[in-house]
């Protein structure tokens, strides 16, 4: 089964292709850039992107939002991630937890479905573990540098893959999602 994955980021791509591709699912890039609106919630924003694109392409599409939520800055960036990595990127996060000792960090992913009839799934995955103070690796994106999950010793972005999909809020989200469309 084709799905369209609507996203600009190659990262997230390959790593979506990978995961549904055992799920015989083939994943194709729907190059399209929706309006993110600003809410509270990472559901709230996917949402509104299927909806939008739903209408625009009367297809079924598949998208994801996700966003770093940090203890100690009271979830900051969260919602706000791919701005804030924009303006300030990996080093102006490390210069905010600057002297602070709770590291602890969540990455989180919206994962959603809308199918031919304009239903939409969504479906969360969350990755727990804690900020380091200085980049390593040279794989992944965003904010994977500065990330090691919990019970591992590398950052996401150290970790090939398949073992980033294993654990990741990405991959988690959307082994959900392919699992959930399977049954559909």
């Amino acid at each position: 089964m084709k799905v369209l994955f609507a996203t600009g980021n190659p990262g997230k791509l390959k790593e979506v292709q990978a995961k549904f591709a055992p799920m015989g699912f083939e994943v194709e890039q729907l190059v399209d850039e929706y309006p993110e609106i600003q809410a509270d919630t990472l559901e709230e924003v996917v949402h509104s992107g299927l909806k939008w694109l739903f209408d625009r392409h009367k297809t079924p599409i598949i998208i994801d939002d996700s966003g770093l939520f940090i203890e100690a800055l009271g979830g900051f960036p969260g919602v706000y991630s791919a701005y804030v990595f924009k303006t300030l990127g990996c080093d102006g996060i490390l210069k905010q937890m600057v002297n602070i000792e709770n590291r602890k960090a969540e990455f989180q992913c919206c994962a959603g479905y809308v199918d031919a009839n304009g239903q939409i799934i969504t479906i969360m995955g969350k990755s727990h573990g804690n900020l380091i103070h200085e980049m390593r690796g040279s794989g992944g994106f965003g904010y994977d540098p500065i990330f090691v999950p919990d019970e591992h010793a590398q950052t996401f972005a150290e970790l090939d893959i398949e073992s980033k999909n294993q654990i990741s809020h990405r991959g988690r989200a959307f082994e959900a999602l392919s699992k959930a469309l399977k049954e559909l």
